[in-house]
Parts: C-alpha cells; structure tokens; sequence
C-alpha cells in the first residue's frame, strides 16, 4: 500500500484512536476486527505517515475549574495593520508562543486571526492583551468575546466517507 494512501481499515483505526488513544493494541485490533501485530504495523504507519500527529489527555475543565477557578476563555478577532507575509508570520509566531494561547487560526475574509485564550481572570487577561496586542505586534483591532458556556468540544475529525 502507498505509504500516503488510507483504506478504510486505517480510518477505522485513526477514528477509534481520536475517540480514545488509551486502547491497548490487543483492544484495539479486536475493535477494527484485525489482528494485533496487524493492528501494531498499521498504527506506527500512520504516526510514521504523519497521519497521528501526538497522543495526549485532554482535561476535563469543569475538575480543573472547581479546583483551579473557571477562569475565561476568550475568542479574539485581531486585524493587523499591515498584512504581509512577514507581519502575519511574525504575530503568529507571537501568539503561538504564549501559553494562555490554546488555539490560533488564520483567517479570511475579516479579521487576520481568531485566537483561542485561556486566562486565570480578567485581570490575567489584560497582561495577555497587552503582551500580545500591543503596537509593536502590528495590531489594528481586536475584537474579544468571553465564553459563557461551551455547549461542545471535540477533537474528533469525522472520518467516516459518505454513502453513495
């Protein structure tokens, strides 16, 4: 099989290991109806492939809030006032940089980027703004909303190819 290519087989397996890469290679061969030392060559061929970028815990935030404080999550437009190339690389460099970052997205058309920010509080917040959006980051505008409920989030791609 070409190295690139995925066959349903490999979909199975990358969406099992989305929804929980804590399965044993036993488990999850029995899951995908393969064989384990099957199940084992095909998984290191997909992180090998590029296909499994890293394994991690995603953390349940209402534990963490209880015992660490809530905290505000913020979603940020920020407009830049010169777009080049190297002005976007620079304040993506920027961003992806500081840890209160969680997620950031170039984006078009409007804003240049939507940032994703984790702060302990508001006043937090303000020392990220100001450490992120300041003049010498060739910032124009920036736009903030703070969550007040997540209603869903998932790192789950859907994998599974349309009926015809």
């Amino acid at each position: 099989m070409e190295q690139n290519a995925l066959d349903a087989i490999d979909l199975q397996l990358l969406d099992s290991l989305q929804r929980d890469a804590s399965l044993s290679n036993v488990a999850l061969a029995e899951r995908i109806n393969v064989s384990p030392p099957t199940c084992l060559r095909r998984v290191k061929r997909l992180v090998e492939g590029g296909w499994i970028e890293r394994q991690i815990a995603v953390l349940n935030s209402d534990q963490l809030g209880a015992t660490l404080g809530h905290g505000l999550t913020a979603l940020v437009e920020v407009s830049l006032d010169r777009q080049g190339s190297e002005h976007l690389d620079a304040f993506e460099a920027r961003a992806v940089a500081h840890d209160a970052v969680q997620q950031c997205w170039r984006v078009s058309p409007g804003p240049d980027f939507m940032l994703v920010l984790q702060a302990a509080d508001m006043p937090h917040y303000l020392s990220i703004s100001q450490t992120l959006f300041t003049q010498d980051a060739n910032v124009r505008n920036v736009k903030a909303f703070f969550a007040t409920k997540r209603a869903k989030f998932t790192t789950t791609w859907p994998l599974q190819r349309p009926s015809n």
